[in-house]
């Protein structure tokens, strides 16, 4: 890849800075940064998800760099302006693994000079990152904020099997459950799963409606202001549990995420009335994502099987064990997509929990759709 310039003329937040670091765990990571390294200002590592950016964090660094602490946003591996990582279908997928971002975030972490940061705060598939950050190394990233995917806890091992002929009415395996989403009377599949195949990044980088279009439209049908967006609690990780979530997670069998999320652009008027993407923030993500492509992100969903869970189970049975709490829109399915995950993180999955709490107005995207709230609930709890 071609070295990359840091973000300019684009519209961020006065006090916001661009640069590079280099020679993370074979990246050369770009940041955006907010405040001073000081000797009494403690850190905070904000990780985003997908498709987004650091740019996603814009609305709350400088507060929380008012507030007296050094922020850093990295696009991270696979995203952006962050070089370094393999964007090809058939590459260096073990890159993507979860301790590998894990190890990320923490050469990121060591080359700004610090032994520990005050917080890791992860949004979406920057979750359980944040996650991961906080269960394997708690002396260093003393307390994690979860935002719209709750951690229920490291894969388990199968326990106290041994001497058992068979298993009972043991629960579906995830590749049945998509089997039956292909066979229900609409057929569907599971958007992780069509994240994993080949065709994805073409279908939404070169998306029939344009890349700018097909991201406002899924932004937005994510959102608060797609009015239909009212979760609810799923019983169970089945294939009729799971079909009532919208077509962005349970998508039409024969359709590809760009034909999904089309019927549900929103009109003029919506977007000149959305003032928490403006189509001049929108701009900024449409640019990165039609020089990248979506390979890099769309990789962390490939090593969500195999080996790679194989893998995480090695940490079956550890919790996190410094202060955590969970922040989400009211109006995002991201919380209730993976039935009981919720619930574990609060009761077992964490033993320092601080609180749940579901931001009013805001779906999915809840640190650009209600900035303010965030803020002040991520303050409060730091302050604790």
């Amino acid at each position: 890849m071609t070295e990359m310039a840091p973000l300019e003329n684009i519209p961020l937040p006065p006090g916001i800075r661009s640069r590079f670091v280099r020679d993370i765990n074979g990246l050369r990571i770009h940041i955006l940064e907010a405040g001073f390294k000081g000797e009494d200002r403690p850190s905070i590592l904000l990780l985003h998800g997908f498709p987004e950016l650091a740019y996603s964090w814009r609305k709350v660094m400088a507060p929380l760099a008012s507030a007296g602490f050094h922020v850093v946003a990295p696009d991270q591996r696979g995203y952006g302006r962050t070089t370094g990582w393999d964007d090809a279908y058939d590459g260096d997928l073990d890159s993507f693994r979860l301790p590998n971002l894990v190890r990320d975030a923490l050469g990121l972490v060591s080359a700004l000079g610090y032994r520990s940061v005050a917080a890791v705060v992860g949004h979406d598939f920057g979750s359980p990152v944040a996650a991961y950050c906080a269960l394997l190394r708690p002396d260093v990233f003393r307390s994690v904020v979860l935002m719209s995917a709750p951690f229920g806890g490291p894969p388990p091992l199968p326990f106290n099997t041994a001497e058992k002929v068979a298993q009972a009415a043991a629960a579906p395996s995830r590749d049945k459950v998509f089997e039956d989403l292909a066979k229900l009377e609409r057929p569907r599949k599971h958007y992780q799963r069509y994240y994993g195949t080949r065709e994805a990044n073409d279908n939404m980088r070169r998306a029939p409606q344009g890349i700018q279009a097909f991201l406002r439209a899924y932004y937005h049908f994510k959102s608060a202001d797609w009015k239909q967006n009212k979760p609810f609690k799923l019983t169970s990780f089945t294939a009729s549990e799971l079909a009532k979530m919208p077509s962005y997670y349970i998508m039409d069998l024969d359709k590809g995420m760009a034909e999904s999320v089309a019927p549900e652009m929103p009109s003029a008027a919506e977007i000149a009335a959305c003032r928490w993407l403006p189509d001049s923030e929108l701009a900024v993500y449409a640019a990165e994502f039609a020089r990248t492509g979506f390979q890099g992100g769309l990789q962390w969903y490939r090593c969500g099987s195999g080996k790679y869970i194989t893998e995480l189970e090695t940490f079956s049975g550890r919790t996190i064990d410094v202060p955590a709490c969970f922040i989400s829109g009211k109006s995002d399915w991201g919380a209730y997509q993976n039935p009981g995950a919720l619930e574990r993180m609060q009761s077992s999955a964490c033993t320092q929990w601080c609180g749940t709490y579901l931001v009013e107005g805001a779906g999915h995207w809840v640190q650009q759709e209600q900035p303010e709230e965030v803020i002040r609930l991520l303050l409060e709890f730091l302050r604790r």
